[in-house]
């Protein structure tokens, strides 16, 4: 493992300064010191987390309202503050050597890269990054560190581990039934979930096979595999935990071209997507948080 990272910043954005309008954290979230109320996971926003260990998030959004926005929702539904969740835009920079120790856990979020992608077909861009990501998973997985990767981060985390990901199992953007398998439900991150909640997706690929060693815990109608744990504290997600309607409609504007949908049914899928608050979803981040935040 690599003993050094953001070794000449503190900034938390490596290559980026906090003064740079791309590279300045979203503004804190969760509860301030004069709020008389009690913490807890059930709080929509998610409990205020103190004095830990930072969490680091890892990008791949290329386009920066979605990056942002991504981002800004991580930050608002874990209950973290900027302080508390280094980030790393991996399209922009290489990511260096992470010293695990210096983190509570580590969070990769989603991007229109496809770990199935045939390899001439992927920019040099997304075969850096998946070469860095999956160098970083050898470390996750042989120290069963917490980790928990949504989206983009359940194909190379499955493939990493031997599944097998291609474009059979991939859904259209919008609300789908996630159901909790028996392994989710004695889960300890999913197992305060309702056995059926709803959330959001939208992707072209997915795991269609799981090895042995890999616990499924949801499924949808479409999806066979919608969440997976290695080990006891390495976790995947095909459902985005962090997205709420808000978040889709931005990312249906800004994806319209490519490829997930016909450019043209953009409002119609932002119309359908319309509907009761999915509050399920985020708790996943919430529950990751409470359950993996260190103390320094």
């Amino acid at each position: 493992m690599c003993s050094r990272f953001f070794a000449d910043s503190g900034s938390g954005v490596r290559g980026v300064t906090p003064e740079s309008p791309r590279g300045r954290h979203a503004p804190s979230v969760g509860r301030y010191p004069d709020d008389p109320r009690p913490l807890g996971i059930d709080d929509r926003r998610g409990p205020r987390v103190c004095a830990v260990k930072p969490f680091l998030f890892l990008g791949t959004r290329a386009e920066d309202d979605a990056a942002d926005g991504e981002f800004m929702a991580v930050l608002h539904y874990s209950g973290l503050t900027e302080r508390q969740l280094e980030r790393v835009r991996l399209e922009r920079q290489p990511l260096g050597c992470v010293d695990l120790a210096r983190y509570s856990g580590v969070l990769l979020g989603g991007g229109p890269f496809n770990s199935s992608d045939p390899e001439p077909e992927k920019s040099s861009v997304q075969r850096r990054v998946e070469g860095e990501v999956a160098r970083l998973l050898d470390d996750v997985v042989a120290l069963d560190f917490p980790f928990l990767g949504a989206c983009y981060g359940i194909g190379t985390l499955g493939l990493h581990q031997g599944a097998t990901v291609d474009r059979r199992y991939g859904e259209p953007v919008g609300r789908v039934g996630i159901e909790l398998s028996d392994e989710g439900r004695s889960d300890d991150v999913f197992g305060g979930l309702p056995d059926r909640f709803e959330a959001y997706v939208g992707h072209k690929e997915a795991v269609h096979t799981l090895p042995p060693h890999v616990v499924r815990l949801a499924s949808s109608a479409a999806c066979p595999v919608q969440a997976f744990r290695v080990g006891r504290n390495v976790y995947a997600t095909q459902f985005h935990p962090e997205l709420d309607f808000q978040g889709l409609s931005l990312r249906v504007q800004v994806y319209r071209n490519h490829g997930y949908f016909p450019p043209e049914e953009a409002e119609r899928i932002i119309d359908e997507a319309r509907g009761e608050e999915m509050p399920h979803p985020p708790e996943v981040l919430r529950r990751f948080v409470a359950r993996y935040a260190a103390t320094p």
